[in-house]
Protein backbone atom coordinates (compact mmCIF):
# COMPACT_ATOMS: atom_id res chain seq x y z
CA UNK A 1 0.00 0.00 0.00
CA UNK A 2 1.24 3.46 -1.45
CA UNK A 3 0.39 5.78 1.74
CA UNK A 4 -0.77 9.54 1.66
CA UNK A 5 1.35 10.53 4.37
CA UNK A 6 4.41 8.95 6.24
CA UNK A 7 4.12 9.21 9.71
CA UNK A 8 7.44 8.50 12.05
CA UNK A 9 7.26 6.69 14.96
CA UNK A 10 10.35 7.05 17.38
CA UNK A 11 10.95 5.36 20.14
CA UNK A 12 10.88 7.71 23.61
CA UNK A 13 12.35 6.72 26.92
CA UNK A 14 10.16 8.41 29.48
CA UNK A 15 12.38 7.27 32.03
CA UNK A 16 14.96 9.96 31.22
CA UNK A 17 12.10 12.98 32.43
CA UNK A 18 11.83 14.45 35.25
CA UNK A 19 8.33 15.50 34.31
CA UNK A 20 5.95 13.64 32.07
CA UNK A 21 3.83 16.84 32.08
CA UNK A 22 6.58 19.85 31.98
CA UNK A 23 9.98 18.84 31.39
CA UNK A 24 13.00 20.61 30.16
CA UNK A 25 12.40 19.10 26.70
CA UNK A 26 9.25 21.69 25.86
CA UNK A 27 11.14 25.03 26.36
CA UNK A 28 13.90 23.24 24.27
CA UNK A 29 11.42 22.54 21.87
CA UNK A 30 10.23 26.35 21.73
CA UNK A 31 13.90 27.89 21.31
CA UNK A 32 14.99 25.28 18.95
CA UNK A 33 12.03 25.84 16.53
CA UNK A 34 12.01 29.67 17.28
CA UNK A 35 15.40 29.90 16.11
CA UNK A 36 14.60 27.87 12.98
CA UNK A 37 11.40 29.93 11.96
CA UNK A 38 13.35 33.52 13.12
CA UNK A 39 10.97 34.33 16.37
CA UNK A 40 12.16 35.51 19.50
CA UNK A 41 9.75 34.32 21.55
CA UNK A 42 7.47 30.76 21.59
CA UNK A 43 5.03 28.94 23.60
CA UNK A 44 4.22 25.09 22.97
CA UNK A 45 0.51 23.95 23.28
CA UNK A 46 -1.09 20.68 22.88
CA UNK A 47 -3.03 20.99 19.63
CA UNK A 48 -3.21 24.10 17.16
CA UNK A 49 -6.83 24.09 17.48
CA UNK A 50 -6.16 24.98 21.08
CA UNK A 51 -4.02 28.12 19.83
CA UNK A 52 -6.46 28.96 17.68
CA UNK A 53 -9.18 29.00 20.35
CA UNK A 54 -7.23 31.33 22.29
CA UNK A 55 -5.85 33.64 19.92
CA UNK A 56 -9.63 34.51 18.81
CA UNK A 57 -10.92 34.67 22.55
CA UNK A 58 -8.00 37.13 23.28
CA UNK A 59 -7.25 39.10 19.99
CA UNK A 60 -10.45 39.14 17.74
CA UNK A 61 -12.64 39.86 21.46
CA UNK A 62 -10.34 43.20 21.23
CA UNK A 63 -11.66 43.89 18.05
CA UNK A 64 -15.39 42.30 18.49
CA UNK A 65 -16.58 44.32 15.02
CA UNK A 66 -13.71 42.32 13.19
CA UNK A 67 -15.21 39.54 11.42
CA UNK A 68 -12.90 36.74 10.87
CA UNK A 69 -12.44 36.12 7.20
CA UNK A 70 -12.21 32.31 6.45
CA UNK A 71 -11.58 30.13 3.29
CA UNK A 72 -14.67 27.67 2.92
CA UNK A 73 -12.03 24.91 2.08
CA UNK A 74 -10.72 24.99 5.43
CA UNK A 75 -10.34 21.60 8.39
CA UNK A 76 -13.48 22.08 10.19
CA UNK A 77 -11.46 22.45 13.06
CA UNK A 78 -10.59 25.69 12.29
CA UNK A 79 -14.27 27.12 12.14
CA UNK A 80 -15.12 24.90 15.39
CA UNK A 81 -12.18 26.75 17.30
CA UNK A 82 -13.34 30.38 16.11
CA UNK A 83 -17.11 29.54 17.04
CA UNK A 84 -16.15 28.16 20.36
CA UNK A 85 -14.56 31.02 20.99
CA UNK A 86 -17.86 33.09 19.89
CA UNK A 87 -16.31 34.71 16.90
CA UNK A 88 -18.24 36.03 13.75
CA UNK A 89 -17.02 35.16 10.93
CA UNK A 90 -17.40 35.45 6.89
CA UNK A 91 -16.44 32.34 3.90
CA UNK A 92 -13.87 33.48 1.41
CA UNK A 93 -12.83 32.36 -2.04
CA UNK A 94 -9.34 31.17 -1.35
CA UNK A 95 -8.58 27.85 -2.67
CA UNK A 96 -5.07 28.12 -3.35
CA UNK A 97 -3.95 28.47 0.80
CA UNK A 98 -4.14 24.64 1.26
CA UNK A 99 -1.08 23.46 1.39
CA UNK A 100 0.86 26.62 2.84
CA UNK A 101 -0.62 29.70 5.20
CA UNK A 102 -2.94 32.17 5.72
CA UNK A 103 -3.41 35.67 7.30
CA UNK A 104 -6.46 34.39 10.23
CA UNK A 105 -6.64 37.75 11.38
CA UNK A 106 -5.76 40.98 10.75
CA UNK A 107 -6.86 44.18 12.76
CA UNK A 108 -5.40 47.52 14.59
CA UNK A 109 -1.30 46.41 14.63
CA UNK A 110 -2.44 42.71 15.18
CA UNK A 111 -1.56 39.85 12.89
CA UNK A 112 -2.02 36.44 13.01
CA UNK A 113 -1.01 33.63 10.32
CA UNK A 114 -2.14 30.26 10.37
CA UNK A 115 0.76 28.03 9.24
CA UNK A 116 -0.74 24.63 10.53
CA UNK A 117 0.40 23.59 7.20
CA UNK A 118 3.76 24.59 6.52
CA UNK A 119 7.36 25.26 8.33
CA UNK A 120 10.02 26.55 6.71
CA UNK A 121 13.46 28.56 7.99
CA UNK A 122 13.69 31.68 8.91
CA UNK A 123 9.77 31.92 8.11
CA UNK A 124 9.07 34.82 10.17
CA UNK A 125 12.31 36.42 10.60
CA UNK A 126 10.84 39.69 8.19
CA UNK A 127 6.92 39.76 9.98
CA UNK A 128 6.68 42.67 12.05
CA UNK A 129 6.56 42.94 16.15
CA UNK A 130 2.50 42.48 16.65
CA UNK A 131 2.70 39.02 13.81
CA UNK A 132 1.46 35.84 15.96
CA UNK A 133 2.29 32.75 13.68
CA UNK A 134 1.29 29.35 14.77
CA UNK A 135 2.47 25.77 13.30
CA UNK A 136 0.61 22.27 13.67
CA UNK A 137 2.48 18.98 14.87
CA UNK A 138 -0.59 16.93 13.75
CA UNK A 139 0.59 13.55 12.89
CA UNK A 140 0.37 14.30 9.03
CA UNK A 141 1.78 17.51 9.32
CA UNK A 142 5.44 18.44 7.67
CA UNK A 143 6.67 18.31 10.88
CA UNK A 144 4.43 15.47 12.23
CA UNK A 145 4.20 14.31 16.47
CA UNK A 146 1.38 12.87 18.65
CA UNK A 147 -0.41 16.73 18.07
CA UNK A 148 0.54 19.96 19.68
CA UNK A 149 0.95 23.11 18.58
CA UNK A 150 3.87 26.52 18.61
CA UNK A 151 2.91 29.84 18.58
CA UNK A 152 5.72 32.48 17.84
CA UNK A 153 5.92 36.18 18.23
CA UNK A 154 8.63 38.47 18.72
CA UNK A 155 6.43 40.37 21.20
CA UNK A 156 6.98 39.32 24.53
CA UNK A 157 3.55 40.21 26.38
CA UNK A 158 2.03 38.33 23.89
CA UNK A 159 3.65 34.37 24.43
CA UNK A 160 3.34 35.35 28.00
CA UNK A 161 -0.35 35.78 28.17
CA UNK A 162 -0.63 32.09 26.16
CA UNK A 163 1.82 30.92 28.20
CA UNK A 164 -0.41 31.36 31.27
CA UNK A 165 -3.60 31.00 29.62
CA UNK A 166 -2.83 27.51 28.62
CA UNK A 167 -1.42 26.51 32.14
CA UNK A 168 -4.80 27.07 33.56
CA UNK A 169 -3.97 30.54 33.94
CA UNK A 170 -0.84 30.00 36.22
CA UNK A 171 2.56 32.07 36.68
CA UNK A 172 5.01 29.38 35.28
CA UNK A 173 7.08 27.91 37.66
CA UNK A 174 9.02 24.67 38.17
CA UNK A 175 7.28 23.78 41.21
CA UNK A 176 3.67 23.19 41.22
CA UNK A 177 3.13 25.03 44.21
CA UNK A 178 4.79 27.44 43.65
CA UNK A 179 2.62 28.84 40.42
CA UNK A 180 0.18 32.06 41.44
CA UNK A 181 -3.60 31.94 39.79
CA UNK A 182 -3.34 35.02 37.51
CA UNK A 183 -7.03 34.59 35.79
CA UNK A 184 -9.32 31.18 35.06
CA UNK A 185 -7.24 29.51 32.26
CA UNK A 186 -6.90 26.35 30.35
CA UNK A 187 -5.49 23.12 30.28
CA UNK A 188 -3.74 23.16 27.27
CA UNK A 189 -0.27 23.25 27.63
CA UNK A 190 2.29 20.59 25.90
CA UNK A 191 3.45 17.51 27.77
CA UNK A 192 7.02 16.18 27.62
CA UNK A 193 6.05 13.18 25.48
CA UNK A 194 4.64 15.20 22.96
CA UNK A 195 7.71 17.72 22.80
CA UNK A 196 10.40 14.64 22.36
CA UNK A 197 8.08 13.17 19.65
CA UNK A 198 8.53 16.48 18.02
CA UNK A 199 12.34 16.86 18.92
CA UNK A 200 12.77 13.64 17.61
CA UNK A 201 11.56 13.95 14.33
CA UNK A 202 13.30 17.80 13.77
CA UNK A 203 16.49 15.90 13.81
CA UNK A 204 15.21 14.54 9.97
CA UNK A 205 12.64 17.49 9.06
CA UNK A 206 15.41 18.98 6.83
CA UNK A 207 15.91 15.26 5.16
CA UNK A 208 12.60 15.47 4.78
CA UNK A 209 11.90 18.45 3.41
CA UNK A 210 14.61 17.78 0.76
CA UNK A 211 12.95 14.23 -0.46
CA UNK A 212 9.67 16.34 -0.59
CA UNK A 213 11.38 18.90 -2.54
CA UNK A 214 12.17 16.08 -4.88
CA UNK A 215 9.04 14.23 -5.08
CA UNK A 216 6.77 17.96 -5.64
CA UNK A 217 9.33 18.66 -8.78
CA UNK A 218 9.01 15.31 -10.62
CA UNK A 219 5.23 15.89 -9.95
CA UNK A 220 5.22 19.35 -11.37
CA UNK A 221 7.24 18.22 -14.77
CA UNK A 222 4.99 15.51 -14.76
CA UNK A 223 1.38 17.35 -14.61
CA UNK A 224 2.22 21.18 -15.88
CA UNK A 225 1.76 22.22 -12.38
CA UNK A 226 3.83 24.88 -10.25
CA UNK A 227 2.76 23.59 -6.87
CA UNK A 228 4.89 24.53 -3.88
CA UNK A 229 3.25 23.16 -0.81
CA UNK A 230 5.75 20.65 1.43
CA UNK A 231 2.34 19.04 3.12
CA UNK A 232 -0.37 18.55 0.43
CA UNK A 233 -0.03 17.55 -3.69
CA UNK A 234 -3.44 18.48 -5.22
CA UNK A 235 -4.82 17.81 -8.43
CA UNK A 236 -7.66 19.01 -9.86
CA UNK A 237 -9.94 15.98 -11.54
CA UNK A 238 -13.54 15.81 -12.91
CA UNK A 239 -13.80 12.49 -11.76
CA UNK A 240 -12.49 12.88 -8.46
CA UNK A 241 -14.60 10.71 -6.55
CA UNK A 242 -13.99 7.37 -9.07
CA UNK A 243 -10.26 8.19 -8.89
CA UNK A 244 -9.95 8.20 -5.28
CA UNK A 245 -11.60 4.33 -5.14
CA UNK A 246 -9.43 3.53 -8.86
CA UNK A 247 -6.35 4.65 -6.91
CA UNK A 248 -7.23 2.54 -3.71
CA UNK A 249 -8.18 -0.33 -5.48
CA UNK A 250 -4.94 -0.32 -6.94
CA UNK A 251 -2.97 0.14 -3.47
CA UNK A 252 -2.32 4.04 -3.48
CA UNK A 253 -4.17 6.02 -1.12
CA UNK A 254 -5.25 9.31 -1.78
CA UNK A 255 -7.10 12.28 0.22
CA UNK A 256 -10.02 15.31 0.02
CA UNK A 257 -7.94 18.37 1.43
CA UNK A 258 -11.08 20.28 1.94
CA UNK A 259 -14.96 20.23 1.56
CA UNK A 260 -16.80 23.47 1.13
CA UNK A 261 -17.80 24.09 4.65
CA UNK A 262 -20.18 26.99 3.64
CA UNK A 263 -22.29 23.88 2.58
CA UNK A 264 -22.32 21.76 5.63
CA UNK A 265 -25.52 22.52 7.34
CA UNK A 266 -24.06 22.13 10.69
CA UNK A 267 -22.15 26.13 10.27
CA UNK A 268 -25.03 27.70 8.74
CA UNK A 269 -26.32 28.96 11.98
CA UNK A 270 -23.14 30.46 12.94
CA UNK A 271 -21.54 31.80 9.87
CA UNK A 272 -22.17 35.77 7.99
CA UNK A 273 -22.78 33.71 4.87
CA UNK A 274 -21.67 35.44 1.42
CA UNK A 275 -24.93 34.69 -0.45
CA UNK A 276 -23.64 36.99 -3.42
CA UNK A 277 -22.23 33.70 -5.42
CA UNK A 278 -19.07 34.74 -4.76
CA UNK A 279 -18.00 30.86 -3.91
CA UNK A 280 -18.94 28.93 -6.63
CA UNK A 281 -14.56 28.57 -7.46
CA UNK A 282 -14.79 26.92 -3.80
CA UNK A 283 -18.39 24.87 -4.12
CA UNK A 284 -16.32 23.64 -7.58
CA UNK A 285 -13.08 22.81 -6.24
CA UNK A 286 -14.15 21.20 -3.41
CA UNK A 287 -16.15 18.62 -5.53
CA UNK A 288 -12.42 18.24 -7.71
CA UNK A 289 -9.32 18.36 -5.56
CA UNK A 290 -7.16 15.13 -4.84
CA UNK A 291 -4.45 15.04 -2.90
CA UNK A 292 -1.97 12.41 -3.87
CA UNK A 293 0.82 10.85 -2.00
CA UNK A 294 3.59 13.06 -1.02
CA UNK A 295 6.42 11.68 1.51
CA UNK A 296 9.74 11.00 2.13
CA UNK A 297 9.38 7.60 1.63
CA UNK A 298 7.98 7.13 -1.95
CA UNK A 299 10.25 5.38 -4.24
CA UNK A 300 10.99 6.02 -7.99
CA UNK A 301 8.51 2.81 -8.62
CA UNK A 302 5.88 4.65 -6.45
CA UNK A 303 5.99 7.88 -7.97
CA UNK A 304 5.66 5.97 -11.56
CA UNK A 305 2.22 3.70 -10.66
CA UNK A 306 0.65 6.78 -8.91
CA UNK A 307 1.26 9.03 -12.32
CA UNK A 308 0.68 6.35 -14.90
CA UNK A 309 -2.66 5.53 -12.55
CA UNK A 310 -3.14 9.15 -13.17
CA UNK A 311 -2.42 9.36 -16.90
CA UNK A 312 -4.77 6.23 -17.33
CA UNK A 313 -7.67 7.14 -15.96
CA UNK A 314 -7.82 11.17 -15.31
CA UNK A 315 -6.60 14.47 -16.71
CA UNK A 316 -5.69 17.43 -14.29
CA UNK A 317 -6.52 20.82 -14.94
CA UNK A 318 -3.39 23.12 -14.85
CA UNK A 319 -5.28 25.80 -12.22
CA UNK A 320 -7.33 25.12 -9.44
CA UNK A 321 -9.38 28.86 -9.43
CA UNK A 322 -11.19 27.60 -12.36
Amino acid sequence: MINLFHINKPIIDTSKFSNLLHDKNIEELEQTLCNYVGAKYGCAMNSASSIIFLAMLRHSSMYSFNVIKIPSLIPPVVLNSIINAERKYEFVNDVNWVGNDYVLFKGHNIKIIDSAQKLRKNQFLNEEPNTLMFFSFYPTKPLGGSDGGLIVSNNYDMIKWFKEASLNGMEYSENNWDRKIKFPGWKMYMNSIQAEIILQNFKKYEYKLNAISDIRKIYNKHFGLDNTSDHLYRLNVSNRDELINIMKDNGVMCGIHYHATHLNPIYRNYDVLRGDGSLKISEKVSKTTISIPMHEQLSGHDLKKIMDLIDKYSKPARRFDI
